[in-house]
């Protein structure tokens, strides 16, 4: 092992996360074209590392691409309707057909036992059956979508019995009435109505779209099911992303407490949205437990914990408790389950258009991983906001820091001539400008 250290350091840095997790219940959903990708062994050694660690595993596959290929082999051309499937006979048996194969493709999964791999001593037992009843769709708009069909009810019962028993449950998108019909089913109506029914602690959509975006271009990593509303009625998201987000909003109104969205295209993606602070993907709560926003009087004490040492040797300007108090106005934070550990400060100077980033300070513990940046950005949009043309920064440390991220360097004469009058020359700071 080149860095022991290392490994142990990350060790203790998921051990928080293992301890949270074990006895939880996630409900693991992904659709056809992760196995189409290749990805479905991968996904197989994630899911079977966290059974190991404890936690309860539904799985809920879809299968539209397999559906479709089918449907080609008798040439038969799908219909949709509003991004559902319209079910005639002849796709009902495709679909009945591809959701075997998938189910024998995903139990071959779990079955993998090679020496030096993840799956070495697994010995998982995953178990499907008829636990999801269901109903038709019916004629909507004068549209008559055949048998397509919604979750009406799962057998959470008899799921709970095979979680504990220590065994995984597999959910198809099929779902079975009490007449004995089989109804067409969305991967993702299925797992919302098994996370909601199931109360489980987590609903993880493993998915072929990529990380969501804002309008800005900023990645949306989380949202609380208000703030994903919100995005929707935007209504700038891809069709298959909304998809996705609108079913998040329902599991958490349903009492999901987090629904996390993740691409697939990242080898170990799930993990890493797991054990990690940022993770990969988007992550809708039912309340926003962290939030990048302007602070209030509340924030000062916070402010001061953070900034405190970084004042004592010298990287920032000391602030007293009374002037923080008195420009909060200027500050912004990031905040996590209460507990501020990252903030900047925002210094207006409008008639040269120009504002001055000072005190971008994030908590050691959390950095390098991206929470400075995240800051940067939110303040390039205050500023951007407030109508200024360009943002300066004074500093004694972190010159390629910013650098990095388009500053370039500048003197004291291109500073407004009020900052120039204030400009410290015994701490002898470099000036560093980005247009914005």
């Amino acid at each position: 092992m080149e860095n022991p250290l290392q490994f142990v350091q990350w060790l203790r840095s998921v051990a928080p996360y293992i301890h949270a997790f074990r006895g939880k219940t996630f409900v693991v959903a992904f659709p056809g074209e992760l196995v189409v990708a290749g990805a479905l062994p991968v996904l197989a050694q994630d899911l079977s590392l966290l059974h190991a660690l404890g936690i309860k595993i539904v799985i809920v596959h879809g299968s539209r691409p397999q559906v479709a290929e089918q449907l080609a082999l008798r040439n038969v051309e799908g219909r949709f309707h509003n991004g559902v499937r319209i079910t005639d006979t002849a796709a009902m048996e495709c679909s009945k057909e591809a959701a075997g194969e998938l189910r024998l493709d995903i139990e071959a999964a779990f079955s993998q036992g090679l020496p030096n791999t993840p799956m070495a001593h697994a010995a998982i037992r995953i178990i499907s059956g008829n636990f999801v009843t269901a109903k038709p769709i019916g004629i909507v708009g004068g549209v008559d979508f055949g048998l397509t069909g919604t979750t009406r009810k799962v057998a959470y019962d008899t799921i709970h019995h095979i979680l504990e028993a220590g065994s995984l449950v597999l959910l198809g998108p099929l779902g079975f009435s009490p007449t004995g019909e089989a109804f067409n089913l969305t991967m993702e109506d299925v797992a919302v109505s098994a996370a909601t029914a199931l109360r489980a602690d987590k609903l993880i959509f493993i998915t072929e779209t990529p990380m969501m975006v804002d309008q800005d271009s900023d990645e949306l990593r989380e949202l609380s099911f208000m703030q994903a509303e919100q995005e929707l009625k935007a209504g700038y998201l891809p069709p298959d992303s909304a998809f996705y987000l609108e079913h998040a909003v329902k599991a958490s109104r349903g009492g999901v407490p987090r629904i996390h969205i993740v691409p697939f295209d990242m080898d170990g993606s799930a993990l890493l949205e797991l054990f990690t602070h940022d993770g990969v993907g988007t992550m809708v709560s039912s309340e926003n437990l962290e939030s990048l926003r302007e602070a209030t009087i509340e924030d000062v004490g916070g402010i001061i914990k953070l900034i405190e040492p970084l004042e004592a040797d010298g990287t920032l300007v000391k602030r007293g408790r009374e002037l923080i108090e008195r420009e909060i106005n200027y500050f912004s934070v990031i905040e996590h389950d209460g507990v501020i550990f990252g903030c900047a400060a925002l210094y207006p100077f409008p008639f040269d258009k120009m504002g001055e980033m000072a005190c971008l300070t994030v908590n050691p513990d959390v950095q390098s991983q991206g929470d400075g940046e995240r800051i940067l950005k939110h303040m390039e949009k205050r500023a951007r906001r407030a109508g200024f043309h360009s943002l300066f920064v004074l500093t004694t440390r972190t010159e390629h820091w910013f650098l990095k991220r388009g500053f370039v360097k500048a003197s004291v004469d291109d500073l407004p001539k009020d900052r120039q009058k204030m400009y410290n020359w015994q701490r002898k700071s470099l000036v560093l400008i980005k247009q914005l």
